[in-house]
C-alpha cells in the first residue's frame, strides 16, 4: 500500500529516491522549479540533459540527480495550457504514467511529485491537481511505489492538493 502525503515547502530537503520536475522539451530549463534543480545538481545534470536533447509533452525521462541528494530525478514534460481544447488533460495524464513507469523501471519506492504544468505552462491548478492525484493513487502501488509526497510551493496549492486525496480516502 502507498502512503501518500503532501509538503509544502523546498523539495529538495525530502527524503526521497527520487524528484519529479515539471521540465520543458529541451529538459534544458533555466527557470522556476526546473531551474533551480538543474542549478542545484550541478554542471553533471545539466550535460545529462543535454546529452538527452528532447522530450515530448506527456513523457518523462530520468537522469542521476548527481549533486541533489536525491538519487535521481524525473523530468516530467506535461502540455502548455490552450483552454482544454488540445488534449492538455490527456497529456498531463500521459506524462504522470510515464512518470510511475520511470519509478518501475528503476525500482523508486519513495518519490515526491510536484504541480506539472501548474507554473508557466499555465495548466489550471485544480484541474492538474485532479489528474495527477488519480494518477498517483490509481498507479503508485502497482509501481512498487510505498511513498508520494505531493510537493506543493504554497499553502493555497496544499489545499488543492488535500482536497483531491480526500476523495481517496
Amino acid at each position: 500500500m502507498t502512503a501518500f502525503t503532501i509538503h509544502t515547502g523546498d523539495l529538495l530537503t525530502l527524503d526521497v529516491e527520487a524528484i519529479v520536475i515539471p521540465a520543458n522539451v529541451t529538459l534544458l530549463g533555466r527557470g522556476g522549479l526546473s531551474g533551480l534543480i538543474l542549478n542545484s545538481g550541478g554542471m553533471e545534470l545539466f550535460a545529462a540533459c543535454k546529452a538527452l536533447r528532447i522530450c515530448p509533452s506527456g513523457h518523462a525521462v530520468i537522469t542521476p540527480g548527481f549533486k541533489l541528494p536525491q538519487r535521481f530525478v524525473i523530468h516530467a514534460v506535461g502540455p502548455v495550457w490552450q483552454g482544454g481544447q488540445k488534449n492538455e488533460a490527456e497529456v498531463l495524464t500521459s506524462c504522470y504514467r510515464a512518470i510511475l513507469n520511470l519509478a518501475k523501471k528503476n525500482g523508486i519506492c519513495r518519490l515526491a511529485v510536484p504541480a506539472i504544468s501548474t507554473g508557466i505552462f499555465g495548466y489550471p491548478m485544480a484541474q492538474a491537481a485532479e489528474i495527477a492525484v488519480h494518477e498517483m493513487v490509481d498507479g503508485a502501488t502497482s509501481a512498487g511505489i510505498t511513498e508520494v509526497i505531493f510537493a506543493c510551493k504554497a499553502n493555497e496549492i496544499r489545499e488543492i492538493y488535500a482536497h483531491e486525496l480526500s476523495k481517496y480516502r
